[in-house]
């Protein structure tokens, strides 16, 4: 064996070794990572012998209906309905194509003779005197 052959056969250990090395402190933080998960998890099968959290179904909203455009839809929040009410036929048009028809803004603008963003800005506005007449804040 001459020298360049014991060189390469030493750097092939050296990097087999260097590539153990890698992959076993890969798995001991992967372990860990899993154990500390597994720490913070609660069974559900504890939950419901301690009582800690009560399983029930919700109780059924009630439900308001709303005709916009010759279409009903049931709402389940009053002051939206009430504030629906209250928009131009128009805005609430785009309100009904966009939020429960998903209409994409390039079909809404098409209906209505105008671009895109034209009826984009025409459902921010609908929205902000929304939020004006229901009284919600622009953050919630």
């Amino acid at each position: 064996m001459t020298d360049f052959e014991a060189y390469q056969e030493y750097i092939q250990r050296k990097h087999n070794a260097f590539c153990k090395t890698v992959i076993r402190y890969a798995a001991i933080d992967k372990i860990l990572n899993l154990r500390q998960q597994w720490e913070r998890e609660v069974s559900l099968d504890y939950l419901m012998n301690e009582k800690f959290v009560q399983f029930a179904e919700p109780e059924p909203d009630e439900e308001y209906p709303f005709t916009i455009c010759g279409q009903t839809i049931l709402l389940s929040n009053a002051s939206l309905v009430a504030a629906l009410s209250g928009l131009p036929e128009q805005a609430q048009e785009e309100i009904l194509r966009y939020y429960f028809l998903h209409q994409p803004q390039r079909v809404i603008g098409a209906s209505i003779g105008r671009s895109r963003s034209t009826a984009g800005r025409h459902i921010q506005l609908a929205l902000r005197r929304l939020r004006e007449k229901m009284g919600v804040l622009w953050h919630e």
